[in-house]
């Protein structure tokens, strides 16, 4: 499945009407570009950042209070935003969702997910302790081990492919960066 993009109708910045058309700087790809002001419009993925936050042998899961796939379990992440970092975006989706005190570590998985035009980061996050205070985006957040894990009830593929890696890393004593795609 490929991603099917919103087409652009009118300019961000005037307003008036856009053609898809090759700008005149040599791009080699069909932009919305403004038929007053002439603003080229460039499309680019979403980034999504979020934690692994562990403590011992078990990691945070938050149960998710908003759609899409309300009711299911994910790691802390959401869209990273204008003026931050990775990593703070990342820290503070944690903060907001899980209300979790903990140390922000280093990368562990980024995975392209070009069919919703969304690149996913996740940082490890060791917890300090195990009070969470969630926010209004998540039902409840808790504590699991690997054999307690909600598999068929995880939320997105991103969060069950960065924590089997989580977990194959921790028995094999060692973190290193995940990279990969998901169709």
């Amino acid at each position: 499945m490929s991603y099917q993009r919103q087409l652009i109708k009118h300019c961000r910045a005037c307003g008036s009407a856009v053609l898809y058309r090759l700008p005149d700087d040599g791009d080699t790809k069909q932009r919305a570009i403004c038929t007053e002001c002439q603003l080229v419009h460039y499309e680019n993925p979403l980034n999504v950042v979020g934690t692994v936050p562990y403590l011992g042998h078990k990691v945070l899961l938050c149960k998710r209070n908003i759609e899409p796939r309300k009711g299911k379990w994910t790691l802390p992440a959401g869209f990273m935003e204008l003026g931050e970092t990775t990593s703070q975006g990342a820290a503070r989706e944690t903060s907001e969702e899980a209300g979790a005190q903990f140390k922000i570590g280093p990368l562990f998985t980024v995975m392209s997910v070009p069919r919703v035009g969304q690149v996913h980061l996740y940082f490890l996050a060791e917890l300090d302790n195990e009070i969470f205070e969630p926010g209004f985006e998540t039902q409840e957040a808790r504590m699991f081990a690997e054999d307690e894990i909600p598999w068929s009830e995880l939320a997105f593929r991103t969060v069950q492919e960065t924590l089997q890696h989580y977990f194959a890393d921790k028995k094999a004593g060692t973190f290193g960066v995940h990279t990969l795609t998901i169709d």
